[in-house]
């Protein structure tokens, strides 16, 4: 894998003290990286907490004022897939927030049923999403959930990457979101994917189509966008006022969606 370049600038209007976790890092420990935090323009201090699958948040207790967050990396090559746990493979066969593969039982054994191949069943799932919606930004809320995405037919990329969690575990098979550096992806943001458990290995899914997979960078893994949102305010009061995400690699890989690959 070659070369790849990534940055993240996030200013926020903190009105009320907050407890801010931002989760903007890449997972790996590789990473040559910089991360400032400023608070209307001197640093203030900040606490590094380790996440599942090797994501990293970064917390702070902010105060009234303009909080700046600033962050590169530079990563070369790809570290290992871990093994999963078993425990992983059942909790990422169970509903959560806003994948609620309970409530789309009926229409994945509808959609899919006769096919018994796990891997033919994620591209299944992945033609059926991608075919089903249109991509529309703003189109969502941030408390819409599967179920929200599939009635309304369109959405953005976690939109996207929900409804194709849910529908998998639907079929129990276990599945999980990643958010992700893309290069390639335009407009230029952060990224959610899918990694679908197949023949042993987590296998990148992404129904947008919108970059390759090949490039993508980890950042956070979860069950959902409640365990990887680049920004959480647990209290307080902070509004976002601007987010600017670039993302690059020396050879930008094609991508039909068909190969399989694995982010690592």
């Amino acid at each position: 894998m070659h070369r790849r370049q990534v940055s993240a600038f996030l200013e926020l209007d903190v009105t009320e003290p907050a407890l801010l976790a931002f989760q903007v890092a890449v997972a790996s420990a590789s990473a040559q990286e910089t991360l400032s935090i400023t608070r209307d323009g001197a640093p203030v201090p900040w606490r590094e907490v380790a996440a599942p699958h090797d994501g990293r948040l970064h917390v702070l207790d902010a105060q009234v004022g303009r909080t700046v967050l600033e962050y590169t990396a530079t990563v070369e090559g790809a570290l290992p897939e871990r093994e999963t746990p078993e425990l992983d493979l059942l909790a990422y066969r169970r509903p959560s927030r806003y994948c609620p593969s309970d409530r789309l039982l009926s229409i994945a054994g509808a959609e899919f049923r006769g096919i018994d191949d796990t891997g033919e069943l994620v591209s299944a799932v992945r033609e059926f999403v991608h075919g089903r919606l249109f991509y529309v930004g703003g189109s969502s809320g941030p408390t819409d959930d599967a179920v929200d995405t599939l009635l309304l037919g369109e959405g953005v990329c976690r939109d996207y990457a929900h409804l194709a969690v849910a529908l998998l575990r639907a079929r129990d098979v276990p599945a999980r979101l990643a958010a992700v550096y893309a290069p390639g992806l335009d407009p230029m943001d952060f990224h959610a994917v899918v990694e679908a458990w197949v023949d042993g290995s987590w296998r990148v899914v992404d129904a947008t189509g919108l970059a390759p997979r090949r490039s993508m960078l980890r950042i956070g893994t979860g069950r959902d966008a409640a365990d990887t949102a680049f920004l959480s305010v647990h209290h307080g009061t902070a509004d976002l006022l601007s987010v600017n995400v670039l993302a690059v690699v020396d050879d930008l890989p094609t991508d039909d969606g068909r190969e399989v690959v694995t982010l690592t």
